[in-house]
């Protein structure tokens, strides 16, 4: 790694002085990245590596490795490592534009937290045992615009699937095809694809599954930043915004082939007014009881019904207007997967395609065909 794995002598000392808000940002950002509960304290840990750059701060739970490096007057370069969260509740309950000076007391071996009339001590663990991932070879480098980049992630991390068992799917398939670069995701009851155009470096690189993890959170690393350096081999992916870098394993699966239960032959096809249609969904499914709190479409010429049963005889419905031509269908749906999929369309109409009503359902965004989305129909 660029910065985490720039080699600093393991120096038992430390001395430097760094405002408030530098050391916040950089805290806010990493101590999401921390496992509250370990079973190896040292992961609670965040890396303090002081030098003539200034401090550079790394986190890591053994499988994704974090690291920012912040402007801070080192007065003695060392490297130490102190409990994450509760640096990070000490200095954003500091006041705004304060100093705060940081030195390890070698006498009560504690680490000496000083800004203003605020004193606090904390303890503190060597870096010899903060765990070191190591990214061997990456092969393909490439650069994309931060904003495309959480475009393929943000409209298909939420199909990710959360089922152990299936760790393959337990992440982001991120892969080209030919000319495109794509991100696709799916947990068995829907499905999400998008793609961009490959950028220069791309060709031949292996389709590697992001996991979850790093997926939730990449968004925090790459907020004000304008590009993302992407650099992976088929084993670890690394990204670089700014001054702030992610190492992550990617997941060691095969993503099975997404492309075949893409359906063909769906010529049934509905389009809607997104919001409208959002807003029906969600009222209607209020009444719901169950955890997947399912709602019935049912279509006929230019007419969406949408309609619910609920506990003890309850019910609702809600008539919505449409283009639709072909012959009256009606499906069960879980409308949260639905919710999700249309809170993403950015569209003033949202385009369904539908073939049986026991088939894959396609949704497609009016706006932007670059995003695909399948959702599978359920009982009701």
């Amino acid at each position: 790694m660029e910065n985490a794995a720039r080699k600093i002598e393991p120096k038992l000392a430390l001395s430097l002085t760094i405002e408030k808000n530098a050391l916040l940002g950089s805290l806010s950002k990493l101590q999401s990245f921390v496992e509250k509960r370990n079973t190896i304290p040292i992961l609670s840990n965040v890396k303090l590596d002081a030098d003539q750059n200034g401090l550079t701060l790394t986190v890591t739970d053994m499988d994704l490795v974090v690291s920012e490096t912040v402007e801070a007057a080192v007065s003695e370069e060392g490297s130490l490592t102190v409990p994450a969260t509760t640096l990070y509740d000490i200095i954003r309950k500091l006041p705004e534009g304060a100093q705060v000076k940081l030195d390890l007391d070698t006498k009560s071996s504690r680490v000496n937290i000083k800004s203003g009339n605020s004193k606090f001590t904390l303890s503190y663990l060597p870096s010899d045992d903060f765990p070191v991932m190591s990214e061997g070879t990456l092969t393909h480098q490439f650069s994309l615009k931060s904003k495309d980049f959480l475009k393929l992630i943000e409209k298909t991390r939420f199909a990710m699937s959360t089922e152990e068992t299936r760790y393959y799917l337990n992440g982001v398939y991120f892969h080209t095809v030919e000319n495109s670069l794509k991100t696709v995701s799916t947990d068995g009851h829907r499905l999400a694809k998008v793609e961009i155009e490959a950028p220069e470096g791309t060709k031949g690189m292996p389709g590697v599954i992001i996991p979850r993890k790093a997926v939730n959170e990449i968004n925090k690393i790459l907020e004000n930043q304008e590009e993302v350096k992407i650099s992976l081999s088929d084993s670890k992916i690394k990204f670089n915004a700014g001054k702030i870098e992610l190492l992550s394993k990617v997941v060691d699966g095969t993503f099975p082939d997404y492309a075949r239960v893409i359906p063909e032959n769906n010529v049934k096809f509905l389009t809607v007014n997104s919001n409208l249609v959002r807003e029906a969904i969600d009222r209607v499914a209020t009444i719901t009881a169950d955890k997947t709190r399912a709602v019935k479409l049912n279509l006929s010429k230019n007419n969406l019904n949408i309609s619910a049963q609920g506990i003890e005889g309850i019910s609702g419905n809600e008539n919505v207007e449409c283009t639709y031509q072909s012959d009256a269908i009606e499906a069960g749906f879980n409308s949260r997967y639905l919710l999700e999929m249309l809170s993403l369309v950015e569209g003033v109409e949202t385009n369904f395609a539908f073939d049986t009503a026991n088939s894959p359902v396609i949704v497609t965004d009016s706006k932007d065909t670059s995003a695909l989305f399948i959702i599978m129909p359920m009982r009701v």
